[in-house]
């Protein structure tokens, strides 16, 4: 087989201390950039993978403050709505209690002004029958051409009221 070698033009002691200086500078690369190398993309897998599980949960934390953003929209939502209730129950309430107190106090004034024309009735009944009697007394005198007693003169007055 030396011969072969020999033959192709080639020194089988020069090929195996090419063959060790290259299995050194392959164990060389191995160690000083192979290794580095490797341990430089597993660290940038790392980083990536970190960065895509914190991208997932930031759009999952993301989602959930959403539903929590709506969850808290929709109670504000139904708390505007019964204030809004409370608040149109509360105008109806104060609504019939004006209107009733504005009825009470209308027929408080209806009661006070038939009391006072009640009153005015009554006082001008009284001016009507002093004046009758006024004149009665007057008429009976000119007719009778005398002046009866007081006692006859107010026997006479109520009679004639009372006819009338």
């Amino acid at each position: 087989m030396s011969e072969l070698l020999t033959s192709l033009g080639i020194d089988w002691r020069l090929f195996i201390a090419q063959l060790i200086n290259f299995t050194i500078l392959l164990i060389v690369l191995y160690k000083f950039v192979y290794k580095p190398v490797l341990g430089i993309l597993d660290e940038r897998s790392e980083k990536i993978a970190k960065g895509l599980e914190d991208a997932e949960n930031s759009q999952k934390k993301l989602q959930e403050i959403e539903e929590k953003e709506k969850k808290v929209l929709t109670e504000a939502k139904k708390q505007a709505n019964e204030i809004i209730k409370k608040a149109e129950d509360q105008a109806q309430v104060n609504k019939e209690e004006l209107i009733k107190k504005a009825q009470e106090e209308s027929e408080k004034i209806i009661q006070k002004a038939k009391k006072t024309a009640e009153a005015q009735k009554e006082k001008m009944m009284a001016d009507v029958k002093k004046e009758i009697s006024s004149l009665v007394s007057v008429a009976v005198e000119k007719i009778i051409d005398e002046k009866l007693d007081a006692q006859k003169d107010e026997q006479i007055i109520n009679e004639v009221i009372n006819k009338q």
